[in-house]
């Protein structure tokens, strides 16, 4: 990597940090928002939905003005709704008795803010290295998103021990700073923003969709499914560690962390392995962890025992941290500068609806039963896995760039 860019490098890396906080911070405080709210599990659920809905619906949008404006000119903008919303979220808890819709309103402030970073700071990357280091960047961004992830349970419980409100007041703290630093500090390549026709911008998606369209299809069902089953996951078990398991606020979280550390271990290191190997690592690494994710979610709703539980809830943090860098490798590396954006932002849409879905799905546990949901959630992980076995084939995707000099 050249000296030059590291800083921005860098710096990108805090964006998935701090989006992924968005929701993941929530989590272990769910269940005193319920309390303090009088919720039930379902509209408690939706404070999650109501931040990843408007964050998938406007990606798209950010994806197509970063092609034309630039990548970060709409990142820093977005970072500072991203933290209005949360301040919004939190004054609203302070001062008003009954705050539930303001905090919904609030959450699709922040998701619409949310929207314009993550994916865009994958496309910059993307943008800026152009061999085989790029899985490794692109691993390393997702190694921060789950390192966020490992973190918010913890900082969400520990800032919750103040107040179950607290936690949306860091939202602006921590993101205003990171939007002046990608305004300032971060580089984009030379001609990054220069805007082509409307008309040759739509031919040249049409054929990359046209050439690669199977290969994307499938890639993006195994980021939805895998997300929405972490996603899905982490809240149900965050409520059965305090109905069942009398844990308190900041044990949730610990707790919370360990699926999501294995998630953010394995995409580190994972994206060191994938910059030696890609072609031949990719497609598999994204089978295995599908089946990874499989076999957590077949096993969690009948072996019972907390260390059962934070085992096979792991084999989802691993199964996650095995599939999602190879995806991000695989889509940013589908399309060209002048149209990664929006391509990298389909993907990103995808996503947050795989969590804006998985929680309230998993909360109809108490109606449905643990069993059927997990297991006709295992249905699709590996109906996903078999349409990924037939029609992801990475030499058809990845440029001259990416394939050589594999050992």
């Amino acid at each position: 990597m050249k000296p030059e860019i590291k800083p921005t490098i860098w710096i990108l890396a805090t964006v998935p940090f701090i989006m992924v906080l968005g929701n993941s911070m929530l989590i272990p405080v769910l269940p005193a928002i319920q309390k303090t709210l009088k919720l039930n599990l379902f509209q408690v659920g939706l404070l999650i939905t109501a931040f990843s809905v408007p964050a998938g619906l406007t990606i798209p949008f950010a994806g197509i003005l970063s092609d034309q404006i630039g990548r970060k000119i709409v990142m820093a903008p977005a970072l500072v709704i991203y933290g209005i919303g949360g301040l919004l979220a939190g004054l609203a808890a302070l001062f008003l008795t009954k705050p539930y819709p303001y905090l919904l309103g609030a959450r699709i402030i922040q998701g619409i803010g949310a929207g314009g970073t993550y994916q865009l700071a994958m496309a910059l990357a993307s943008d800026l290295i152009q061999d085989q280091e790029r899985a490794q960047v692109l691993g390393l961004l997702e190694a921060a998103n789950g390192l966020g992830k490992v973190v918010s349970p913890l900082a969400g419980a520990t800032i919750g021990l103040i107040s179950w409100y607290m936690p949306f007041f860091a939202y602006g703290v921590l993101s205003f700073p990171i939007a002046a630093a990608i305004f300032w500090v971060t580089q984009e390549p030379k001609g990054n923003n220069k805007a082509q026709s409307l008309s040759a911008y739509r031919k040249n998606l049409l054929q990359i969709l046209k050439e690669k369209g199977a290969n994307l299809s499938a890639a993006f069902l195994c980021g939805l499914i895998v997300l929405f089953s972490l996603f899905g996951l982490l809240s149900l078990f965050s409520d059965l560690l305090e109905e069942k398991y009398r844990s308190g606020i900041f044990q949730r979280g610990l707790v919370i962390a360990i699926p999501v550390s294995a998630m953010a271990l394995t995409s580190y290191l994972l994206g060191i392995i994938l910059k030696k190997q890609l072609t031949k690592t990719l497609k598999w690494t994204i089978i295995g962890g599908l089946s990874m994710v499989a076999l957590g979610l077949f096993f969690f709703p009948i072996i019972n025992g907390l260390f059962a539980k934070v085992l096979f809830s792991s084999f989802i943090g691993l199964g996650t941290g095995m599939v999602l860098p190879s995806l991000n490798t695989l889509i940013t590396s589908s399309a060209p500068t002048s149209e990664r954006g929006l391509i990298t932002c389909l993907y990103g849409t995808v996503r947050f609806f795989g969590v804006a879905m998985g929680p309230p799905v998993f909360g109809l546990s108490s109606k449905f039963g643990q069993s059927t949901i997990f297991w006709s959630t295992v249905g699709l992980v590996a109906i996903i896995g078999v349409l990924s076995l037939l029609l992801i084939h990475p030499n058809q995707i990845l440029p001259a760039s990416l394939k050589g000099g594999e050992h």
